[in-house]
């Protein structure tokens, strides 16, 4: 087949096509023309060194905040004049990785100076004590005019920081410490303020970016804090119904972080019903926001049936709920803790008020629980 002479104007507008359409038999389409005719300007056009020109975005097809440009699609007449365009637009890849690497900034932040933690010379083999902070919320939003207190990352990370610290120092001096972190850690789990599952949206305390690594430097601090009090630390990172993708990535990030500290263990199991025994006494650990309390005593002994067997004393603790409460129920004791963040505006408009505190639990290998330490925030 042979083909006539073309000027250089086609030859361009056949560049400008391919390049917005993506394959030359859409932009063949667009100008009614054979396949192979309009391969053959394209190649004329790259013989001749032409490059491709980049379309300008009319005004009226303003990118949105938070998007990047994808591409385009232009719809041009039988003159050659363009008559249509379409932008296309993706979530911005660079939000995407700011996040990532906001993790590894909390990693990296600068914390008081520590060479070397070393671990304490007197502790009782006997004893355990867990600590628990669960429905905390960092990146929440609260007005106190509104909710009865205030609550922003600023807040959040004095606050917990500060009340675990405390916890801590006055705890028995026990061989092994627990950092029990029962979930909903973090407000929002993506670039957009709501819940993954149902899409509420929520009061937001700035960037997703900035709650990440306010986040891992909270756990990070409390962490360190502890492995001057126990020679053992164990820590239960569990998923909420707010964050289930950032338990994935906090659990699998501290375990690198202490993967050379033989005195520091991270549970990396997925499953949101976990265990952790100590001697006589079995502790299960598990949000609240699928299965019902009422039930948890049939599960666990189903899910942990050895070490069911092994322990004559069983608690499971939850927390989701935001409130205490203790009780007896298919061989254990189940403990739902309550919250040290304040209330969100849908909590306060709803009525589902309770008293902020945390409490600090030391358990017994032979005996059971030996001593609680509840502790409001500050």
């Amino acid at each position: 087949m042979s083909f006539k002479p073309i000027d250089a104007e086609t030859l361009q507008q056949a560049l400008d096509l391919h390049a917005a359409h993506g394959s030359s038999a859409a932009a063949a389409r667009v100008l009614n023309i054979p396949v192979s005719s309009f391969k053959h300007r394209v190649n004329e056009a790259r013989r001749a060194g032409m490059e491709s020109q980049v379309q300008v975005i009319p005004r009226h097809a303003a990118i949105p905040e938070g998007y990047k440009l994808k591409g385009t699609s232009t719809l041009y007449n039988g003159a050659g004049e363009m008559t249509q365009q379409w932008v296309k637009t993706d979530a911005k890849l660079e939000e995407l990785q700011r996040m990532q690497r906001a993790a590894l900034d909390g990693l990296m932040a600068e914390l008081k100076p520590i060479a070397r933690i070393k671990a304490p010379k007197v502790t009782s083999a006997d004893l355990l004590t867990l600590y628990t902070m669960t429905d905390c919320h960092i990146g929440m939003l609260a007005w106190d005019k509104e909710t009865g207190a205030d609550w922003d990352l600023g807040i959040a990370e004095k606050c917990l920081v500060g009340t675990l610290i405390r916890m801590i120092d006055a705890a028995p001096a026990s061989e092994v410490g627990v950092l029990n972190q029962l979930g909903d850690f973090l407000h929002f789990d993506s670039m957009q303020p709501m819940t993954p599952t149902h899409h509420h949206i929520l009061d937001a305390d700035s960037r997703a970016q900035k709650m990440v690594s306010a986040a891992v430097r909270i756990l990070r601090r409390v962490i360190e804090h502890m492995l001057t009090k126990h020679k053992k630390v164990h820590v239960e990172l569990k998923e909420g119904n707010h964050d289930p993708m950032a338990s994935i990535w906090l659990r699998i990030m501290f375990a690198h972080l202490y993967e050379n500290n033989p005195r520091v263990t991270i549970n990396q199991s997925p499953n949101p019903y976990t265990v952790y025994e100590h001697g006589s006494v079995l502790l299960g650990f598990y949000h609240g926001h699928l299965a019902k309390l009422t039930s948890l005593g049939e599960l666990f002994s189903a899910q942990f049936r050895e070490q069911w067997g092994r322990c004559p004393f069983v608690y499971i603790h939850t927390g989701h709920k935001h409130h205490v409460k203790e009780e007896e129920r298919s061989g254990c004791k189940i403990i739902q803790h309550p919250t040290l963040a304040a209330p969100d505006a849908y909590a306060a408009r709803g009525g589902w008020l309770s008293k902020r505190q945390a409490t600090s639990m030391t358990y017994h290998k032979i005996t059971g629980e030996y001593a609680r330490g509840i502790f409001i925030p500050t």
